[in-house]
């Protein structure tokens, strides 16, 4: 399978060819001249239809009178490099990552990474969603499109790992706001689809049903997180040698019993979240 701090200064000034990641202005609509004597008539709405958010970015809020711009490609494609890039760093140096190194590594200037994550909460908070979301989209295209449940559940696994999931609960800092609705939102749809996975591959009798969601998520976060701030961080081959191991061990029949029960979500949650 493929394989996938510094105190922000009160003023900076934006280097050149520093990445400008803003929206582009929408565009005034033309004005159409009123017939004399007409009435005065609303427009008929354009009708709505609902895009996919992209990983990591926030939902756009709209509503009846007005609706945001659509950000331009090139600028989805930059935070989502930001993103990526500040995902590696967390993952290689904790919760504590310099943004500096962030910046370095998004081939960016200090002064955009502070204008678009101004503090370090709202930068974890953006990486967090983000890999989240990458992660819920990995597990629905592994359903649709691997030939058995089993083989989804796999490819899924190696996708999960490969996103860094692992790393996601050393960034659940004390500072981090669990409750927050985005993240609400994020994590309901990626159980969603991890359960509606692991279920599928349980009815079809592929997959052992002694075990639950919450085993695969602690196995999967547990066999995929490096050290941080250590040197052991090219493991990726180790990573997915132990996740294989691990994933025949769910195939049926099983060969041995279990110690104790299932875990699920809500044991997993009262644990960790």
């Amino acid at each position: 399978m493929k394989r996938p701090t510094t105190t922000a200064p009160a003023a900076l000034s934006v280097p050149d060819g520093a990445v400008d990641l803003a929206p582009a202005p929408a565009a005034s609509p033309a004005r159409t001249p009123r017939t004399p004597g007409a009435s005065r008539t609303s427009a008929p709405s354009a009708s709505r239809t609902s895009t996919p958010r992209t990983p990591g970015a926030p939902p756009a809020s709209t509503s009846h009178a007005t609706r945001l711009p659509r950000p331009r490609a090139d600028a989805v494609r930059n935070r989502e490099r930001i993103l990526a890039a500040a995902r590696e760093v967390l993952v290689e140096f904790g919760s504590g990552a310099p943004f500096d190194e962030v910046a370095r590594r998004a081939g960016i200037g200090n002064a955009t990474l502070y204008r678009h994550f101004p503090d370090r909460p709202t930068l974890v908070h953006h990486v967090v969603l983000f890999v989240m979301d990458r992660v819920t989209v990995s597990a629905e295209a592994a359903l649709a499109e691997e030939p058995d449940a089993f083989a989804a559940l796999c490819r899924f696994t190696h996708a999960a790992a490969d996103e860094r999931i692992g790393a996601l609960c050393p960034m659940l800092a004390d500072d981090f706001d669990r409750d927050h609705p985005e993240l609400l939102a994020a994590r309901g749809a990626l159980e969603t689809a991890v359960e509606t996975l692991l279920t599928t591959g349980q009815d079809t009798g592929l997959v052992r049903t002694d075990i639950g969601v919450g085993d695969l998520m602690v196995a999967l976060s547990q066999l995929s997180r490096p050290l941080p701030g250590t040197a052991c961080l090219d493991v990726d081959g180790f990573v997915h040698r132990h996740l294989q191991l691990f994933l025949d061990g769910l195939r049926t029949p099983a060969r041995s019993v279990l110690p104790g029960s299932a875990a699920t979500l809500d044991d997993l949650r009262q644990k960790t979240m």
